[in-house]
């Protein structure tokens, strides 16, 4: 075969294989969709609450949860599910199981990172550690100083998930235990400023490790009225730069939308939280287009 009669022959015949398709077809899509899943406060409610129930009838639970969720993931490509502390306390699962139906649920349900409430600390940090093997998912919290205790390097700082080519990096921030928690119960657990543990968290996440998205998992509570200065997700919003998105919990707040805050820098920090006992599951929806954040949606989903 001559050579001009095989270029053009083999131009032919990819032209067929592609049905008239450019190069430009497979190139990466410009536009990407993150969502993130939440829940906090659930403490230990694994049944929906009686139909009776004065605030919450016929609401919550474990499998109606886990049904919202797999709904979800069905529909939407790249998902996280994160949860912001007191997994444990408030009903007899707890006080039977110690805490290992919670974990395996979770688990079930594939949750991907969770930060540590107070109350995650009722049956001691040793009872805390002989729970997580059931735990099929990592927990984060930077400000909690465990270095001589049984967490040591269990608990990590933060940690940083791959989804469609962007880069997400999640920290947690705990709520001061003294005065909350028997000293007996979290023992050599050192508690670090949340605001200068925050900063410095962003900072590594966004400059260091090149993230598209910044998320902190804290359990420092929404705001406290009678307490303006008390560091709060308000206060830590305010006083720092370079987090997207404060998922919270410990004050059982229910946000019926994020609210919007302004950082140290003057740009945006979203904040939300869903209320207590599993019966909310919180949904924020990041879209990325050329590789920069370009807009949010959100919803809360009763359960």
């Amino acid at each position: 075969m001559k050579r001009r009669e095989f270029i053009q022959k083999t131009a032919a015949g990819s032209a067929l294989v592609l049905g008239g398709l450019s190069l430009s077809s497979f190139a990466e899509p410009e536009t990407k969709k993150i969502t993130i899943l939440h829940t906090n406060d659930v403490h230990s409610h694994i049944d929906p609450f009686p139909i009776d129930d004065p605030k919450f009838p016929n609401m919550g639970g474990a499998a109606r949860r886990a049904s919202l969720i797999e709904q979800v993931r069905r529909e939407e490509p790249n998902v996280l599910l994160l949860d912001a502390g007191d997994v444990f306390q408030g009903t007899p699962y707890f006080n039977y199981y110690g805490g290992e139906l919670e974990f395996k649920l979770m688990s079930m349900m594939q949750y991907d990172l969770a930060t540590m409430g107070n109350h995650d600390f009722d049956n001691g940090i040793d009872g805390f550690k002989l729970q997580l093997p059931h735990a099929k998912f990592d927990f984060v919290c930077a400000n909690y100083n465990f270095k001589n205790t049984v967490l040591d390097g269990i608990v990590k700082p933060y940690k940083i998930f791959y989804k469609d080519g962007l880069k997400i990096g999640i920290f947690g921030l705990g709520i001061e235990l003294n005065g909350l928690v028997n000293k007996n119960l979290y023992k050599e657990t050192v508690y670090n400023d949340p605001i200068g543990t925050a900063q410095d968290m962003a900072r590594t996440l966004r400059h260091t490790e090149k993230c598209d998205l910044v998320i902190c998992l804290s359990h420092l509570g929404f705001i406290y009225a009678n307490e303006p200065n008390k560091v709060s997700d308000l206060v830590l919003a305010r006083a720092t730069k370079d987090i997207d998105l404060i998922i919270g919990g410990h004050t059982h707040t229910f946000l019926t939308k994020p609210y919007i805050e302004k950082n140290s820098a003057g740009e945006e920090v979203i904040i939300n939280q869903v209320g207590c006992y599993g019966i909310n599951v919180g949904r924020i929806d990041f879209t990325f287009e050329k590789g920069k954040k370009s807009k949010m949606g959100s919803k809360t989903i009763s359960v």
